[in-house]
């Protein structure tokens, strides 16, 4: 029997994908650790998230719950900010920390923040891309056999890949804004003291390296893809 080792996946792609499961289970670890952690005002995940609204000028944002663990995100189509069943009804510095940070996306929105209109932009563009990508390098490789020409239908499907990377690239500087407006407007209203506020920072800090992760996982992807690719092309030319 034939085995395949894909040394350019172990190399390249593995490594990224430790680190990305890593982040993930140091975000739940975290958040559980500062759950324990509550705010002595007694404030909910999503009163904090009104009251942040609030002080922004920002009347008509809705706040709804959703399911799930830390499925916490922000809905620019509808202008809703979704807080999950372990934040919206939490009173600890964690569940406090990631509400902030959603509310954060809000205020982004509100005052055209540039990386999330150009993030919010090409997500149609992306998901197409996502969808062709594959699809073409294949073909591309498939058909190159017959001639040159037709490998440039796999480096059209690198470059539909290629979207997935800029839209991780714009993710990363958008996620960062976000989570200094969440602390920002923590500290100004006074919703956790010095000692609480560790938990939310701690929180925010460890869910910032999951998309840091997903970073380096798609880059070291689209280094594969295009490697392999060239491979093609240039056993072609030979």
């Amino acid at each position: 029997m034939f085995f395949y080792i894909d040394w350019m996946y172990i190399i390249l792609v593995l490594p990224a994908v430790i680190f990305s499961i890593v982040a993930s289970a140091r975000v739940n670890s975290t958040f559980k650790k500062y759950s324990s952690v509550h705010n002595r005002a007694g404030l909910t995940g999503a009163e904090v998230a009104r009251r942040i609204l609030y002080e922004n000028g920002l009347y008509d944002v809705k706040i709804e719950q959703t399911h799930g663990h830390l499925t916490d995100h922000y809905d620019p189509r509808t202008n809703t900010v979704r807080l999950s069943e372990s934040t919206y009804n939490s009173t600890s510095s964690s569940a406090i920390g990631v509400c902030a940070h959603e509310v954060g996306h809000a205020i982004q929105h509100a005052r055209g923040y540039i990386p999330l209109k150009i993030r919010n932009a090409i997500v149609p563009a992306t998901n197409l891309g996502a969808k062709l990508s594959i699809p073409l390098i294949l073909i591309g490789i498939l058909l190159s056999t017959l001639g040159e020409a037709f490998a440039w239908i796999a480096y059209a499907g690198v470059a539909c890949f290629s979207l997935c990377l800029i839209f991780q690239l714009l993710t990363l500087p958008t996620e960062f804004n976000a989570s200094r407006r969440a602390l920002k407007s923590i500290a100004e209203g006074g919703y956790l003291t010095s000692e609480e506020t560790v938990g939310a920072k701690r929180v925010l800090r460890a869910a910032a390296m999951t998309y840091v992760g997903a970073l380096a996982v798609t880059l070291a992807q689209f280094l594969r893809l295009l490697l392999i690719v060239a491979r093609i092309g240039g056993n072609r030319r030979r």
